[in-house]
């Protein structure tokens, strides 16, 4: 007998920001300690809700920032807005190679 589906999703989705971020060569340690100085920031930001920070291993210079927002607004607006967003980029913006590459995306199915 199969399984039932899993209910649906929330009505209201999260918004998942993914920001490819390339540092410049031998800046990666103070690109790290930058993004955990920056996590409190994160953290009181209206509707974050997590950050995570990934390290690509074929390319050691390239980043994935995750940002869980409760809405785009929160990000786009409210985050972009605020003087916590130019002590974000105060903390980091000397370590990029080039601007972030940024996407938000909305899960629309989870396998397990």
């Amino acid at each position: 007998m199969p399984r039932p589906c899993r209910p649906p999703l929330k009505a209201v989705a999260m918004i998942l920001e993914i920001a490819q971020i390339d540092v410049k060569p031998g800046m990666e340690s103070n690109f790290e300690a930058g993004v955990k100085t920056a996590a409190p920031i994160f953290k009181r930001a209206k509707g974050c809700k997590s950050v995570t920070l990934q390290r690509s291993h074929e390319m050691p210079s390239r980043y994935r920032l995750f940002v869980q927002w409760e809405t785009l607004e929160n990000h786009t607006v409210d985050f972009r807005n605020s003087a916590d967003f130019q002590e974000w980029r105060k903390l980091v913006g000397h370590c990029f190679a080039s601007p972030p590459n940024i996407e938000h995306v909305t899960e629309v199915m989870r396998g397990f």
